[in-house]
């Protein structure tokens, strides 16, 4: 819905706090609210000369949005146990990361890909020990995931630079240029970046799968060989592939889907859709990603079997 309504709106934070201002209300699909009485909204309030003008920027969605979160976290925890409040703890972690450190480094300049790597790497230590604490499997599978993660990446750059996209090519490009103005923003691997960042978790859970997979065969047949111990690793890491390979696909094609579907309407040829900037990019998002997935298989495996098979003493 869509048109232009002035109201009469009470501020209830921030310096002006108490007062009654009337604001434009231009109610479109992106900014404004459909206002009626009671209806939460976020002022854009400026002052000039002691008059306030105000418009509506959107709906107040603040506690809906904590809501969700907080039912989220919840059920994690009741349904988890205490893995589950181990794993509310390591995504608290992440989010703090990726807020307090990721970004700001980004913002400073530090280039891309090896601040991302590092992050990957914080993420996926401090995680998977909160989840499955100091054992074999969990050094497996954080070696596992980390090189995983690294291969994806790497894969990315390269046919990044085959085909000629970089974070340059991105919808959010023309605003990405105005921030880089004012700091140290280094854009063009900000796409690899990403990547990285949403290839993790599904690296991560075929990584740790894999590894405690392994780690159970042994401890039930300590005899095993570091070969048939690779061999079943790749068997398990085979059922896998496919499923976590569609997940990271079908995520990037949601991500996409409203191209896909203007695409559709449209009737563009081929050789138009194939070369746009942004199913190019979608491509090398879920392939290398999809790439990361099916090359952890053999590297958390040949580790796991040689950890497992060769000795190696921790805590189970």
């Amino acid at each position: 819905m869509a048109g232009s309504q002035d109201v009469k709106v009470k501020i209830t934070s921030g310096s002006y706090k108490g007062k009654i201002v009337e604001a434009n209300n231009l109610n479109g699909y992106l900014y404004g609210a459909n206002c009626q009485v009671g209806t939460r909204v976020i002022l854009q309030v400026s002052a000039y000369e002691g008059n306030l003008t105000a418009n509506v920027y959107n709906y107040d969605r603040e506690y809906g949005l904590y809501a969700l979160i907080g039912l989220f976290l919840i059920v994690l925890c009741l349904i988890g146990g205490r893995r589950g409040i181990y794993s509310a703890i390591a995504l608290i972690f992440t989010f703090i990361c990726i807020i307090g450190l990721y970004l700001p480094l980004l913002y400073k300049g530090a280039s891309p890909f090896p601040v991302t790597v590092l992050t990957v790497c914080l993420i996926t230590i401090v995680s998977l020990l909160l989840i499955g604490g100091y054992t074999r499997k969990t050094v497996c599978a954080a070696a596992g995931t980390i090189m995983g993660v690294a291969v994806s990446g790497c894969i990315a750059m390269v046919f990044g630079k085959i085909t000629h996209i970089s974070g340059y090519n991105t919808e959010d490009i023309e605003n990405l240029v105005y921030v880089a103005q004012n700091c140290k923003l280094q854009i063009g691997d900000l796409l690899y970046a990403g990547i990285l960042i949403a290839s993790l978790g599904a690296v991560m859970d075929v990584a740790m799968s894999i590894s405690s997979t392994l780690q159970e065969i042994q401890d039930q047949n300590p005899g095993i060989s570091k070969k048939k111990l690779f061999r079943s690793g790749i068997h398990v890491g085979k059922d896998m592939m496919g499923t976590m390979s569609n997940t990271l696909i079908l995520a990037f094609t949601g991500g996409a889907i409203n191209t896909m579907i203007l695409i559709y309407a449209y009737i563009m040829p081929y050789l138009q859709v194939v070369n746009m900037y942004s199913i190019g990019i979608e491509v090398i998002k879920g392939i290398s990603g999809t790439l990361g997935i099916v090359l952890t298989v053999p590297i958390v495996s040949a580790i796991s079997a040689k950890v497992y098979g060769g000795g190696f003493r921790m805590y189970k």
